[in-house]
């Protein structure tokens, strides 16, 4: 059985992130995407917003490690292992990321949730 097209293009984004291609990574969320992050009240709103947003990234070296997605024509659920290192310290989480997409494939709306969201803010900012 093949996999569905939009887990394929969703590995190959993971792939993309792992190698700090943040471009490519913008290629696959519409226009205008709506874009929940981890502790977030509100979602960053447009595909130029987002890649702005995830250009913090350079900052870190992160690596994904894509435990499982599964998809409809509709969703996107991926299970996610994150290790983000910035200088001396490192720190390593769980994610689950659910995305609705439209008919190209591309993500319209994206949520994320993490074993320990304070952990994450707290990390990152």
């Amino acid at each position: 059985m093949s996999e569905h097209p939009s887990a394929v293009r969703y590995r190959h984004v993971v792939a993309a992130m792992n190698a700090g291609d943040i471009a490519s990574f913008g290629d696959s969320v519409a226009d205008d995407v709506v874009w929940w992050e981890i502790g977030m009240s509100e979602p960053v709103r447009g595909r130029d917003a987002v890649v702005e947003r995830l250009s913090f990234v350079s900052d870190f070296d992160v690596s994904i490690d894509l435990h499982d997605v599964t998809t409809s024509d509709d969703h996107l659920i991926a299970l996610l292992g994150v290790t983000a290192t910035r200088g001396d310290e490192t720190f390593t989480y769980r994610v689950a990321e659910i995305q609705h997409l439209n008919d190209a494939g591309e993500i319209t709306e994206r949520w994320s949730f993490s074993d320990d969201t304070q952990a994450v803010i707290d990390f990152f900012s």
